[in-house]
């Protein structure tokens, strides 16, 4: 008896501790190493989109045919939206939702832990596919990011690999939401309703449901596009009596929710760092997730705003303009309330606060240049220009990217244990805000101008503003590195100063009930939480 008794107690003993070497990686069930290894590699897919994004803009930092070719310059500009977007953007925030979701509602892990491992490696295969296109006969995909036909129709093979990445990379992204909603709704600690969640998984709820109801809809859009090329079909083929105009109403009925798939999780991790360095709860929080229900639901109706110029009629464009004005109003309910947290708070000014101010105020400027490109004769003029380039930079650079930084700085002291260097985290703020500012705001002028994007050369007017955003750019891709070196790996190393279990005092919510770092297990048994579900009492 008492050897079973010892066997058992090896056992207890064993489950403590994470398996080491390679094995810990790969067979990884642990929602905290499977976050940290979604964050690693959206890191990696950042700086591969950020090369192709640099040899873009190496092109254009003078008129004239500098380094590549044309077509060489429109793989370049489809390969980095591709692998910016579904590489490194989604994959950051899955990232985050496995590390702090079960943390933050008393869960022991994810609902479904090997599904997780899966939905994980899936996408090492699709991004290498993806990356390994440029060396396939013909060179990559260069249909631009949206893969518009005609012009999928007509690529080489490296187009049916891009097509085979994106439908894994959706079947990971599906298996990922489901396991998010699963969690959240059935694995809360007791105590723990809805409306006491905090807001990033309120966001990540919301997003995980619209991952489910539009991924699909892709995997239509580019599974038509495939049997045009190969058996035959006229989907989008005009000669068979197709219609490529179709694909773009498939698509952006896609594309627009996955604009805020992108930006709500954003939102989120901004709702819990505004309070935490205000020092105050957050402003308005049943509105806030009002806020997020509204704009996931109009986000299927504004679709065509991106299709003025394919000839609906008026009564069309009128209906996608107003609903597309509409969508402004919880944005900005958002943007108030944050601002609503700050007032009167005792503000602080630590890295990830610097960040989530910078993220309102420049994301506050991407919605602005949005809400004018709602205006249909406003948009038929600005249409394919850079200040379209523009704008969306501001809302995912400096929407998603910033906020994701902000995340990082805010939760780094839980995942590694040590302290990153703040004046190190600041030199790498304002480097990215002022060199972010630089490469993108003269964009809005050379649009307004007339040039249009995705071409490799430009007439001399342009030249000025072209050659301050590359030089902006290129500092901007230098202070990613620096932040890496000098803010991931110490941390990664362990070096710095140990951090508290709550090195932030005004920070709320489960995740700093725990130690720093945070034990491999949390929660085994489910937490007994007080009144406000922030705290857990003994």
């Amino acid at each position: 008896m008492s050897a079973v008794l010892d066997h058992h107690d090896a056992h207890d003993h064993h489950d403590h501790h994470a398996p080491t070497g390679w094995r810990r990686w790969v067979y990884a069930t642990n929602h905290k190493d499977i976050g940290t290894l979604y964050l690693l590699f959206s890191f990696v897919m950042l700086m591969i989109g950020g090369v192709l994004a640099l040899g873009i803009r190496a092109e254009l930092f003078q008129p004239g045919l500098q380094l590549v070719n044309p077509e060489l310059f429109n793989q370049l500009t489809t390969m980095h939206g591709l692998i910016m977007v579904f590489g490194a953007i989604m994959p950051a925030f899955v990232g985050f939702a496995n590390w702090m979701i079960p943390l933050q509602i008393g869960a022991s892990d994810m609902a479904f832990a090997r599904m997780n491992n899966f939905s994980f490696w899936l996408m090492i295969p699709a991004a290498l596919m993806l990356v390994t296109s440029f060396f396939m006969p013909g060179g990559a995909p260069a249909a631009g990011w949206t893969l518009y036909a005609p012009l999928t129709l007509q690529m080489g093979p490296s187009m049916d690999a891009g097509i085979f990445a994106m439908h894994i990379l959706g079947a990971s992204s599906i298996m990922g939401s489901i396991n998010i909603i699963v969690t959240i709704l059935n694995m809360r600690a007791p105590g723990m309703t809805l409306m006491k969640m905090p807001m990033f998984c309120w966001t990540w709820l919301i997003t995980a449901y619209l991952l489910i109801a539009v991924m699909p809809v892709l995997a239509g859009a580019i599974t038509m596009t495939l049997t045009d090329r190969h058996f035959g079909t006229s989907f989008f083929n005009p000669a068979g009596g197709g219609d490529p105009v179709m694909y773009q109403h498939i698509f952006w009925f896609f594309g627009h929710p996955e604009v805020y798939i992108m930006i709500l999780p954003a939102f989120g991790i901004i709702s819990q760092v505004v309070p935490a360095f205000s020092r105050k709860k957050l402003f308005g929080y049943a509105s806030m997730v009002y806020a997020t229900g509204s704009i996931a639901i109009l986000s299927f109706v504004v679709w065509a705003h991106h299709m003025f110029t394919t000839g609906m009629p008026v009564t069309g464009q009128l209906f996608f303009m107003y609903s597309t004005m509409l969508i402004a109003v919880p944005t900005g309910v958002k943007i108030f309330n944050w601002i609503a947290t700050m007032w009167k708070g005792s503000m602080t000014f630590e890295t990830p606060m610097l960040w989530s101010v910078g993220f309102i105020f420049v994301f506050t400027i991407g919605g602005f240049t949005g809400l004018i490109l709602s205006v249909a004769p406003i948009d038929i003029n600005f249409q394919d220009t850079y200040y379209v380039v523009a704008h969306f930079h501001y809302v995912l650079v400096a929407g998603s990217l910033f906020a994701m930084f902000a995340g990082v700085y805010y939760w780094l002291p839980k995942w590694t244990g040590v302290m990153y260097s703040e004046t190190r985290g600041k030199i790498h703020f304002w480097w990215s805000m002022i060199s972010f500012n630089i490469t993108f705001f003269p964009m809005h002028f050379l649009g307004l101008a007339g040039m249009p994007r995705r071409y490799a050369d430009y007439p001399m007017q342009f030249a000025d503003f072209n050659a301050i955003a590359s030089v902006g750019a290129f500092a901007f891709g230098i202070a990613q590195v620096y932040f890496f070196v000098a803010v991931i790996l110490p941390a990664m190393r362990g070096q710095g100063e140990k951090a508290a279990q709550k090195p932030w005092d005004g920070a709320e919510g489960l995740e700093w009930e725990v130690p720093s770092p945070a034990p491999f297990h949390t929660f085994e048994t489910p937490p007994k939480l007080d009144a406000t579900a922030t705290k857990i009492v003994a």
